[in-house]
């Protein structure tokens, strides 16, 4: 850094390319969700401000600058408050980053971000099944189909193990453990972070008899859950899965699934919830669910709406018993460590 003149478009690019996935060890995922706030903020620099990215200082992103980049987000973006403030929020981490490394240079735009106000907004319910819904969302796949099968397994491990979408992507057959009395798995969350959950025994030797099925348990690096089209599963693969079947839930029970919608991460509420109603203490729900922080797993506890009633062990053989994208001009000449990877 100190061999070359320090500019703003230097510093974003060791954030993104060295600090981000290297010294914070983020995901993916959580990397390319950054870079969509600064692809909109160049976006509005050269269609508002007349700036194109490799000339954009730090002494141009001033107070009354970017109270108008967050303004803009809402009248032309048509951004809700929540999407508002977490752009705001990616573009203060960098700030915070840029400081550190020049503070001269960065101290204007970190003073005018760190004033930007986070907006109130309506408090959004998270979407979680009920019990009958999860009773009846695990029924519907219909097993003589080959997607069908997949899809029950994985509706079925999913709820059993409270994990996110991008961790059931790529989950791998090396990562199922079955002992003569227990099973478990290991998942991979953010961060590349690794956590082992113990899942039903009964759940694991589905789980284990669907990759016999599909030939694989000799292969540990084959993933699990594939797509009709590639090895490993995406996210969006996973969304349609639920989006069919909650569809068809709706359908079937309109005096059910009453939620405006119901994505991936409802499954994992929804796990969440059914174990502290269970009585699982929050602390063992943070590990099950991997959060960093308890506070992060709390909020469940305001979400929960029934009494304390039965054990962990009680919910499992209840269950497992024996019964938008940013479209950017050409003209904008985005660099290349902010496309997605």
């Amino acid at each position: 850094m100190s061999k070359r003149k320090v500019t703003f478009m230097t510093l974003l690019k060791d954030y993104f390319e060295t600090y981000m996935p290297y010294s914070r060890g983020l995901s993916p995922n959580t990397i390319n969700s950054y870079k969509q706030s600064f692809l909109l903020l160049l976006r509005f620099m050269l269609e508002e401000k007349g700036k194109k990215a490799d000339d954009i200082r730090f002494s141009d992103l001033n107070y009354d600058t970017l109270l108008d980049f967050f303004n803009w987000l809402e009248r032309d973006r048509l951004c809700k408050p929540t999407t508002r403030n977490q752009r705001l929020s990616a573009l203060s981490a960098f700030s915070e980053y840029a400081q550190n490394r020049d503070f001269d240079a960065a101290s204007v735009f970190r003073s005018a971000i760190i004033r930007v106000p986070v907006k109130k907004g309506m408090q959004k319910t998270r979407a979680v099944f009920t019990r009958q819904e999860i009773k009846i969302l695990l029924e519907l796949p219909d097993e003589s189909y080959e997607t069908g099968l997949r899809d029950k397994v994985l509706l079925s491990f999913m709820y059993a193990t409270g994990s996110r979408a991008q961790e059931i992507c790529d989950l791998k057959v090396r990562d199922l453990r079955i002992d003569v009395n227990s099973a478990s798995v290991i998942l991979t969350g953010k961060g590349s972070k690794t956590r082992q959950v113990g899942i039903p025994v009964k759940l694991a030797g589905t789980l284990q008899s669907y990759i016999k099925h599909k030939h694989i348990e000799s292969f540990p690096n084959r993933h699990i859950f594939s797509s009709q089209t590639h090895e490993q599963m995406t996210i969006s693969c996973v969304e349609g899965i639920y989006k069919k079947y909650v569809s068809l839930a709706k359908k079937n029970n309109p005096e059910l699934f009453l939620a405006d919608s119901y994505p991936p991460h409802s499954m994992r509420h929804s796990t969440a919830c059914h174990l502290l109603e269970a009585g699982v203490d929050i602390v063992t729900i943070k590990n099950i669910l991997g959060h960093v922080s308890v506070q992060t797993t709390q909020i469940y506890a305001e979400m929960s709406q029934n009494t304390v009633d039965q054990k962990l062990r009680e919910w499992n053989e209840t269950w497992f018993g024996e019964n938008r994208k940013i479209e950017i001009k050409k003209s904008v000449n985005i660099p290349d460590f902010l496309r997605k990877r």
